[in-house]
């Protein structure tokens, strides 16, 4: 055996190796190989021509390790198994006596990625990683319950007390990983906020269908259990197109492709059957290079995220510059409309600067990976629980740009997610020294130091250098980050509107955030109707009962391809009312500052029992707040060089609150609407009829709208934190512009006022604006 240090150092990639589906039955497997052969080879006695999961010293020493062990390819370091086999029943049977006198696994895994075997696995040189894993948003999921169950009416309170799995938090309210400053401004944090920081949650409970009668609502559970929490890295993906993934670790760090095709040289996986990994490698950092077809690249691809990210807030696939819409336009050579994606079909509005891969003139330039900016804790967890994903995201965009007036290591931890409170303004700094858990990262010179997070953990890839802020991305590509103070100094701001937004009018940057104006566009899905019929034995995949459901080597029910899961009672079906995605309505985030809002959880609802009896229709929820036509805030990840025009927010009813132009549209849902033969007073000529529309009785002004004009909340406006809401009485009506045209126009009545002002020829913008710029100092003038 090699000694436990290198065990320390190098075991961790092995922890993801071979990750694979299933072998499929017709796969080239020989039925059995020679003993020779076996003791010879190990594993690759049948999987000989699989890729070496990565290179360099790591794997080096895996394999070394897994020589000590009669595996020369090093895969029974991770996954166990017994590697003189003749057969695959034998080869996967268990672990050899060494191994199951080690530290290392004790039996045979298929995806040694499972969190739930991943301190056995990877967390034989990750210690705690699994662990965090367990805890974080990413498994426990439980800010969509809780959203959820609060539209349904189930939940009356903001507190987070149900996740996917019964969990406790042993260990206190202090994080397992970080800084020391990161530590004590986390645990602040959670005594500040307990209802969003839970020390436990319970899994949420299966639905007694004999209860739907009294208590309709309780659908909200099946619903949520159904549709909603199959993204979490507990189980394995959805066997759809774009939703093809690992299981834990291997979520992330194997890729798939969107239709999970293997394109390897393993020959026991079958290649034309959907659910498999695209190669045998691993991806992760800068330093983990991935060469295939032609390509070598480095990282995680966007849309490995995106195999989970493309639901809920969308942010995933909203990064990528793409919106679900329903047409499938448009038609490819053959006449065909596109492939369906995550089950949808899409349309390209515009993607995140940070994601253009194409400079502004159209030369290749890179794009930034999620992970460039996320850190290894928005991610896998500090080890508490979070109940949203305020609570674990530690990162604010001001982090690295700074503000007009500081730079980043000016600013003060807490900057940009005040909730409220008063910061200490003490600058944050800089720091040269990296904390244990980010050791195995790929690791960067901190040249003038790392900037830091929000919270006071090093970003370990965005560096000072000089006057300049260099971020390292995963894809090998460098970048130099804007810092919005060194570009006043320098006077290269390319646009004075930019400099009257955010330096003139200083109230922008302290109560806004930065994507409240330069998130160019978001996905809006108004009204979710949701059918939940328990009628004739229906049901459908329940993600919770299956994630529940697992075996002794870590996999959950869903693991077998063909399979999907386990079931409960009940089915769900789904639409919308509308889709839009321009000019998003504006409100206040969970933070206390300005924020684009999307709707959120807008469920209208129908539900019939087990024996067919529909107990209600198209029903509205009530929550505390209003209907529970909810309107979250949310950082869309479209973000734009050119922000919102002054117009868009001041100018527009929409921003405001009030409802596309003003709310005046999409009145009279909450009677049923027919379509037939009628007299002038609206009187049905046919004595047989269809209704068109069946009325949604509580929906008396469009789904847009969030409050009235006489300062009414129509609908909740997010479910997590007190302080969300729309924009206050008082902040509507200083933003508020409309109408300001009149303002010069209604003179056009007055015709001798009118033609000594008046232009006889065209006026354009640009001289519309200087002859407004000439009244104001005229009008400096004369109250001089």
């Amino acid at each position: 055996m090699q000694p436990s240090f290198v065990r320390l150092v190098f075991l961790p990639v092995a922890a993801l190796i071979w990750a694979l589906m299933p072998m499929a039955a017709d796969a080239a497997v020989p039925a059995k190989v020679s003993a020779e052969m076996a003791a010879q080879k190990g594993c690759l006695s049948c999987h000989e021509g699989v890729e070496r999961f990565t290179d360099g010293p790591m794997i080096e020493q895996i394999e070394a390790m897994g020589a000590d062990l009669g595996d020369p390819g090093g895969c029974v370091v991770c996954h166990g198994g017994t590697p003189g086999g003749q057969t695959a029943e034998q080869a996967h049977a268990g672990a050899p006596k060494d191994l199951a006198e080690s530290d290392g696994p004790h039996m045979f895994f298929p995806d040694p990625g499972s969190i739930f075997v991943g301190e056995r696995t990877c967390g034989q040189c990750h210690p705690g990683y699994a662990g965090r894993l367990m805890k974080s948003l990413m498994n426990t999921e439980a800010g969509k319950l809780q959203g959820n169950l609060w539209s349904w009416g189930v939940q009356q309170d903001q507190k987070v007390v149900w996740g996917n799995y019964t969990q406790e938090d042993e260990d206190g309210i202090e994080p397992a990983v970080g800084t020391e400053a990161y530590k004590k401004y986390m645990t602040a944090f959670a005594t500040a906020h307990p209802d969003q920081m839970p020390t436990e949650m319970t899994q949420i409970p299966a639905v007694d269908v004999n209860q739907i009668p009294k208590h309709p609502n309780l659908a909200g559970i099946t619903y949520s259990r159904q549709q909603c929490q199959r993204c979490h890295v507990g189980v394995s993906g959805r066997e759809k197109r774009g939703d093809f993934r690992g299981t834990g670790c291997s979520s992330c760090h194997v890729p798939y492709s969107n239709d999970g095709l293997y394109e390897g040289g393993d020959p026991t996986i079958n290649k034309e059957q959907p659910g498999h990994i695209l190669i045998h490698r691993m991806q992760a950092t800068r330093k983990s290079k991935v060469a295939h077809n032609g390509i070598e690249y480095s990282g995680i691809p966007t849309e490995t995220c995106n195999t989970c990210h493309n639901r809920g807030k969308r942010i995933g696939v909203s990064y990528q510059g793409i919106m679900e819409f329903p047409y499938g336009s448009p038609y490819d050579a053959k006449g065909s409309k596109q492939p369906k994606l995550h089950t949808k079909n899409y349309v390209f509005i515009k993607d995140d600067l940070h994601h253009q891969t194409q400079s502004r003139d159209g030369n290749p330039q890179g794009g930034l990976l999620c992970q460039d900016c996320h850190t290894s804790i928005d991610m896998h967890g500090d080890g508490n629980l979070f109940g949203t994903t305020l609570a674990q995201v530690e990162i604010e965009c001001e982090d690295c740009h700074g503000t007009v007036t500081k730079f980043p290591w000016d600013l003060p931890l807490g900057h940009g997610e005040e909730h409220d409170q008063i910061v200490d303004q003490t600058p944050r700094g800089l720091t040269d020294e990296l904390p244990d858990f980010m050791a195995f990262a790929t690791n960067y010179d901190p040249q003038d130091g790392y900037l830091l997070t929000a919270r006071g953990n090093p970003f370990g890839n965005v560096v000072k250098r000089g006057k300049k802020v260099i971020l390292h991305s995963a894809t090998g590509l460098d970048f130099e980050i804007p810092v919005l103070k060194q570009l006043g100094i320098d006077d290269a701001w390319k646009s004075p509107n930019a400099m009257v937004a955010m330096s003139a009018v200083g109230k922008h940057m302290e109560t806004m955030e930065c994507y409240a104006c330069h998130a160019d566009w978001a996905p809006q899905c108004y009204g979710c109707h949701i059918t939940v019929n328990y009628a004739e034995g229906k049901t459908d995949v329940d993600w919770i009962k299956t994630a529940n459901a697992r075996q002794a080597n870590g996999l959950s029910a869903d693991y077998p391809l063909g399979t999907n899961g386990l079931k409960s009672e009940g089915k769900v079906s789904e639409t919308r009312s509308y889709l839009r995605w321009e000019t998003p309505i504006l409100g206040i985030n969970g933070e206390g500052r300005v924020s684009p809002l999307m709707p959120g959880c807008q469920v209208i609802t129908t539900v019939i029992d087990k024996d067919g009896n529909t107990i209600v229709e198209n029903e509205i929820w009530m929550t505390p707040e209003g209907k529970g036509l909810d309107h979250a805030a949310v950082q869309p990840h479209t973000a734009g060089r050119q922000a919102r025009d002054c117009e868009s927010c001041h100018n527009n009813p929409k921003t405001l609150g009030y409802g596309i132009e003003d709310g005046r549209f999409m009145q009279g849902y909450e009677k049923d609407i027919v379509v037939e033969l009628e007299t002038h007073l609206g009187q049905t000529i046919p004595k047989q009829y269809k209704v068109q529309s069946p009325a949604i009785p509580k929906l008396d002004h469009d789904l847009s709208q969030i409050v009235s004009r006489d300062g009414e909340q129509l609908v909740t406006v997010g479910s997590h934190w007190p302080l969300t809401s729309p924009l206050p009485a008082a902040m509507r009506a200083k933003m508020e512009r409309t109408g300001l045209c009149m303002g010069c126009h209604q003179n056009m009545l007055d015709k001798d006022i009118w033609a000594r002002v008046n232009s006889p020829a065209f006026v354009n913008n640009e001289q519309h604006r200087a002859v407004m710029d000439k009244a104001i100092h005229s009008y400096a003038r004369e109250r001089q």
